[in-house]
């Protein structure tokens, strides 16, 4: 068996690599992992489910819960929230561990389960590669420790998630939202009541698109990776600014009132000199990846602010942060992590504090967003290579040289394997986006002939 978790849980197509029997199995493993279940007399270990609107959700829901209550922990069921949502209440409640059952913002047929630790927060590999060894066991035979009797864990419906959620998220804003038209496309997914809720009660006058789940319709044609039709309603409403989410909510994406996108990298260096403002900043320092686009590189060295890089992924952004004691961090794509409240990615409290930078410096987003400029990004895979040889290739760091050489302080390169296809990725960036295209064919023909 090849390893279950991938970068953020266990993901696959619903009913067929993802099943009823695999969900239930790791979710007992889960819980005699996370929850430490028989270790404590007395104690009633306590697990937090929710999920996203998704059709296969419903089964997959009845097999976690039925999984966590078979191994002697009780579960608050809160039904469809944000993944962020169920970071916060597990922590909120002072349970053991939380499950949110989504695939974000991948297609329907697709679902995932996502394990969060006491606290919400998200599970070290350590921690994932116990619940593996742990369900591998139990599939070779191993028997579980089942209790009996009172012992089994009890289900209870939390209605009240959703109200605690949302008075959170307004709770922490620095201003109110007053006189701002804000449209809000939900991607058809699990922030399509919360997210016009906390908007509404914060004070914006809200339109909402691509928020009407059946269960079929989930990121399709809204959303985060679908700004079109947000980009239109902006314009035609004559609102203010509009926020994308993705299908779980756990990331963002923004329009100004123009309809041009605003990405995750500008909604960063927005937030970032909010809160130097208002002194939330701590050691002035912004946490991204290595994928962030170089404007925004320069943009944080214009502004004194320090930039930490990472490797790719928002669990390795939140890992720099929690390691550092950093506040804001985030990625290109959305995922935007305000750890003073936020244990994760959080669309919905990022698409808040975006807007409550608009309304209370009366400037317009697209003006915030001009801190720093986008420099042309060009990105070019390329399959049937020994990825491995990246690094050691002489031949093409000889390449790399010369195209770093031809950018001079005004580009960038970076070359980077994927973590689960035989390609690597070229990626350029160059004031110039004639330049930006040229740059990468070469290097890309470097990467062939070197490592083909």
């Amino acid at each position: 068996m090849g390893r279950l978790f991938g970068t953020d849980g266990v993901r696959g197509v619903a009913n067929a690599d993802l099943t009823a029997e695999l969900a239930l199995g790791l979710s007992v493993a889960a819980a005699h992992v996370l929850a430490e279940v028989g270790t404590f007399e007395g104690h009633r270990p306590k697990a937090v489910v929710g999920r996203d609107p998704r059709a296969s959700g419903e089964f997959l829901e009845a097999a976690v819960v039925a999984g966590l209550a078979s191994a002697g922990v009780d579960v608050l069921r809160v039904g469809v929230l944000p993944t962020p949502a169920v970071a916060y209440l597990t922590g909120a409640l002072g349970a053991d561990l939380g499950v949110m059952l989504s695939a974000s913002h991948n297609a329907m047929p697709d679902n995932g389960i996502k394990f969060f630790a006491r606290g919400g927060h998200k599970l070290a590999d350590e921690l994932e590669d116990r619940i593996e060894s742990v369900y591998a066991e139990h599939r070779t035979g191993a028997p579980w420790q089942r209790p009996t009797g009172a012992g089994v864990g009890r289900v209870t419906d939390y209605d009240e998630g959703f109200d605690r959620y949302v008075d959170h998220l307004t709770g922490v804003l620095p201003n109110r939202l007053d006189g701002l038209t804000v449209v809000l496309d939900e991607a058809h997914g699990a922030a399509s009541r919360v997210s016009p809720e906390a908007f509404t009660r914060a004070g914006a006058t809200v339109v909402t698109i691509g928020a009407e789940p059946d269960g079929l319709n989930i990121n399709d044609g809204y959303g985060s990776t679908h700004l079109d039709k947000l980009r239109a309603a902006v314009v035609e409403h004559g609102a203010h600014l509009g926020i994308a989410h993705d299908g779980d909510a756990d990331r963002c994406l923004a329009v100004d009132h123009e309809g041009t996108e605003v990405d995750g990298d500008q909604i960063l260096a927005v937030l970032a000199l909010a809160m130097r403002e208002q002194g939330t900043l701590r050691a002035d320092a912004v946490v991204a990846t290595v994928m962030s686009n170089l404007g925004f590189t320069l943009a944080m060295e214009r502004e004194g602010l320090r930039l930490v890089q990472t490797a790719v992924g928002d669990r390795y952004v939140l890992e720099e942060m929690k390691d550092k004691g950093y506040a804001l961090g985030g990625e290109q794509s959305g995922h935007v992590i305000v750890l003073d409240h936020a244990t994760t990615g959080d669309g919905t409290l990022t698409g808040l504090l975006l807007a409550a930078r608009v309304a209370g410096t009366g400037r317009t987003l697209k003006d915030l967003a001009s801190v720093m400029e986008r420099l042309p990004q060009v990105l070019v895979n390329v399959p049937d290579v020994d990825k491995s040889r990246v690094t050691t290739s002489a031949e093409l760091a000889a390449a790399v040289t010369d195209a770093e050489r031809e950018l001079g302080t005004t580009g960038r390169v970076l070359l980077r394997p994927s973590g689960t296809e035989p390609l690597v990725r070229v990626m350029v960036e160059a004031a110039d986006i004639e330049q930006a295209r040229s740059v990468a064919g070469r290097l890309a023909d470097a990467v062939k002939s070197a490592l083909g």
